[in-house]
């Protein structure tokens, strides 16, 4: 598929208009079966590349005129081709109809994709949930947005839009503070490396001093004393800037780097390479900040998103995929997708640790809101500084059912504040249509 994908969308190839003159660039469809984009023919007779929901799929589903991006890259040479026979084809023509292209069956669930949608609203930023067991990417979404069936007028002030940057997508190609989200990464290479979990206690007022450094809690937030999971479900800075100076410098690089940080991650579409996620521990100051996810640490979506899908999933990390099938012109399915094993990041005590972990922030802490008689969650939030006046991003990622996962997802709102206030009520309505609508697909 990839082979042939690149061979047609060679900007020097004809092959691609002449398919074009043959027959209608096929569909593409969610797997709740919504139409997504199609083309038609306008009064010249002329091909018209339709987007009917027009910038709610525009980061996943793509565009196909003037370059390629999603799943119109991703399946251009598909799409092209319609699989008719020349029998086939010379009755269409009798009947003054041109055959249509190949349909793909993509994994997007269109409910799950404009509830996300419609709940960013004017904010910027990236949702992304995943199917544990299998890798399907239900939703993949970014603001802001563009309009593809625009695509071709406003390519000029879209390329040239440095500040904007409509065309990026957040969700895989974004890199941001991850804030308290890490503390994740945090508490497992506390585990790692033998701490005592079941007798740590830590008494916070606010902040954290180690030497002349000092760490501070989300506006001075004093928590009192705290055991390891309070820590863990309150986000207390303080006490994870004390967990972090506890930890092996060479250990704990060696365990961001077995979960993905300096790593090449899977690319969700093969033309769009996922930026690597980095850090800096090589001082105390930077690994008293990066043990809360600040300084010099940036994370994409994409790649949180893996790791919970590891921690939901004993340790087991799924690679992520957005296209289902390929069906032609007959109804015959041509090209099918199949879950497949990416990597195991973790043992399933480690697994176990940290989903017990997470439950308890929805339990006991800062994502208690989405305790409900309907469904279980477990996740993190993270208010990630992101200037020196204390403005934040609202981070979430989190899975559920907690006690048997089906599905992982990861919220970044920009300048959200607290991930409390501004990640979780997002995910919130989005597990809320995913278990009204009964769940797994």
């Amino acid at each position: 598929m990839v082979n042939k994908t690149s061979l047609i969308g060679n900007s020097y190839n004809k092959q691609e208009k002449n398919l074009l003159a043959k027959s209608l660039r096929g569909e593409i469809v969610s797997s709740d079966g919504v139409v997504l984009a199609y083309s038609d023919l306008d009064e010249s007779g002329n091909q018209v590349r339709v987007y009917p929901y027009a910038d709610a799929f525009c980061h996943s589903v793509g565009y196909s005129a003037l370059d390629k991006s999603g799943v119109e890259s991703e399946c251009n040479y598909y799409l092209l081709n319609s699989g008719s026979t020349p029998l086939q084809r010379a009755k269409l023509e009798e009947q003054g109809i041109m055959p249509s292209g190949n349909t793909v069956n993509t994994t997007i669930d269109y409910n799950l994709q404009m509830t996300a949608h419609e709940a960013l609203g004017d904010n910027y930023g990236a949702v992304i949930v995943t199917e544990v067991k299998t890798g399907r990417v239900l939703v993949l979404l970014s603001h802001p947005t563009f309009d593809p069936n625009n695509i071709a007028e406003n390519w000029e002030s879209l390329v040239g839009n440095e500040d904007e940057t409509e065309l990026m997508n957040r969700a895989t190609q974004g890199l941001y503070p991850p804030g308290s989200v890490f503390k994740i990464f945090t508490a497992y290479e506390y585990m790692k490396e033998g701490g005592d979990i079941p007798g740590y206690t830590f008494d916070c007022n606010g902040s954290y001093k180690y030497d002349d450094l000092k760490i501070s809690c989300y506006h001075g937030e004093s928590h009192g004393t705290l055991d390891f999971g309070l820590s863990f479900a309150k986000s207390c800075n303080s006490s994870f800037a004390n967990i972090g100076m506890s930890l092996d410098e060479i250990r704990f690089e060696n365990g961001l780097n077995s979960l993905l940080f300096n790593d090449s991650l899977p690319a969700v579409f093969d033309n769009s390479p996922v930026p690597e996620s980095t850090y800096d521990i090589s001082t105390d100051h930077k690994r008293m900040q990066t043990s809360i996810g600040q300084g010099d640490t940036l994370v994409s979506p994409y790649h949180i998103n893996l790791i919970t899908m590891a921690i939901a999933d004993e340790g087991t990390v799924m690679k992520p995929y957005t296209v289902d099938s390929i069906v032609n012109f007959s109804g015959k399915k041509i090209e099918e997708n199949s879950p497949q094993v990416y990597r195991q990041l973790l043992d399933k005590d480690s697994s176990d640790f940290l989903r017990g972990l997470m439950e308890e922030v929805v339990e006991k802490g800062t994502a208690s809101s989405l305790k409900n008689d309907i469904y279980t969650v477990a996740g993190k939030t993270g208010s990630a500084e992101y200037n020196n006046r204390g403005d934040s991003h609202g981070w979430f990622t989190g899975y559920a059912p907690a006690e048997d996962p089906e599905i992982a997802i990861t919220v970044i709102v920009e300048k959200g504040g607290t991930g409390s206030s501004s990640a979780v009520p997002l995910a919130k309505k989005v597990l809320d249509k995913y278990f009204a609508s009964g769940g797994e697909n």
